[in-house]
């Protein structure tokens, strides 16, 4: 059977706008009421983000879910179609190579899905295999990783990832509380995207996939549908339910290898907020400058769910040696791969 090797990456990215100008220009009269609002908000550890709709501008905080999803469509068709085509340049293939195309999301809905609709823009196959991956959260991007990865393997053909993710669409109505201020102040919008081939020489081989799921945590991170959006329930206790699995996690993936944590010479560690890249860091006895990736897509890009971990591993560049990348995720779910050079 085929090895399944990450062969290209893509990005596309809406409008940049400054954290402290969304602050000043909209989210500052919102909470004017909530002491320690504006510390948490510009403690998180972003500089900037992106966003499809940026609150200064349109205040979609009434918009119904209708009107959400029909603008999640809009915009994420030509951001999708951006980052699939430059990973497939990245790979040297063409879209009619690809027998498997997998889109990942937590923040848009529609049918036919992006998957249909993108598959036909780009000129994909007719007998095209296609996935969703939906509502799984930030770490969405590592099992779909592994759906494509399984494709490769097994059919000895191409496939394409698309985690494609616009959180803009889903400010939500202010209310006096600090757990929203931190996803206001976290979320951004992105798409990103990775072509997995079989048996490539070059690029990086799916080598080990390992998860866990902390069942009775499951209410420190919820995604909830409402008739405004869909609203985020995130815990402060989520870095401490980590720092309770990270270790093991890592260990089990790692063992399976023969590898230890100091033969790991690239983490890209989803950047769910500052915390948790610092419980990471410490956890597994890493030094600073191994989170700095994390630490600038967090700064430069904000979180965007499931495209994040995607945009750490391409900030790592070429690193040389094995690269371990982990997100989280609502379960509280940990996901961990590892990505050794084909």
């Amino acid at each position: 059977m085929s090895a399944a090797v990450i062969t290209g990456s893509g990005r596309a990215l809406p409008a940049r706008y400054e954290q402290g100008e969304v602050w000043d220009g909209y989210f500052a009269e919102k909470y004017a009421g909530l002491r320690a609002a504006e510390r948490v908000f510009r403690g998180a550890g972003v500089r900037s983000r992106h966003a499809v709709v940026n609150p200064v501008d349109e205040d979609v905080s009434q918009w119904g879910t209708g009107a959400r999803m029909e603008r999640y469509v809009t915009e994420g068709l030509p951001l999708g179609k951006q980052a699939v085509a430059t990973a497939l340049d990245a790979a040297g293939l063409a879209p009619g190579d690809v027998g498997q195309f997998a889109v990942a999301t937590c923040t848009g809905y529609a049918t036919p899905g992006l998957d249909i609709r993108l598959s036909s823009d780009l000129g994909m196959p007719l007998g095209l295999q296609r996935l969703l991956v939906g509502h799984m959260g930030c770490y969405a991007a590592l099992p779909g990783l592994a759906a494509v990865s399984d494709f490769v393997t097994a059919r000895s053909r191409p496939a394409v990832l698309l985690c494609l993710e616009l959180t803009s669409l889903h400010v939500q109505p202010a209310v006096a509380d600090l757990e929203q201020v931190v996803t206001h102040a976290l979320f951004s919008d992105a798409a990103a995207a990775v072509v997995v081939e079989p048996a490539a020489r070059r690029g990086r081989r799916v080598a080990g996939m390992v998860a866990r799921t902390d069942h009775a945590t499951a209410d420190h991170m919820t995604w909830d549908v409402t008739d405004l959006g869909f609203r985020m329930g995130l815990s402060p206790r989520v870095p401490d339910v980590l720092a309770r699995h990270v270790g093991g996690v890592v260990e089990e993936l790692l063992t399976e290898a023969g590898l230890r944590v100091e033969d790991v010479a690239g983490w890209a560690v989803h950047p769910g907020g500052p915390r948790i890249l610092d419980v990471v860091r410490d956890e597994l006895g890493l030094a600073e400058e191994q989170m700095a990736a994390s630490r600038r897509v967090l700064a430069e890009h904000g979180n965007c769910s499931s495209a994040t971990v995607l945009l750490v591993l391409d900030e790592l560049g070429d690193v040389d040696g094995p690269v371990v990348a982990m997100a989280f995720g609502p379960g509280l779910t940990l996901y961990a791969t590892l990505l050794l050079p084909a």
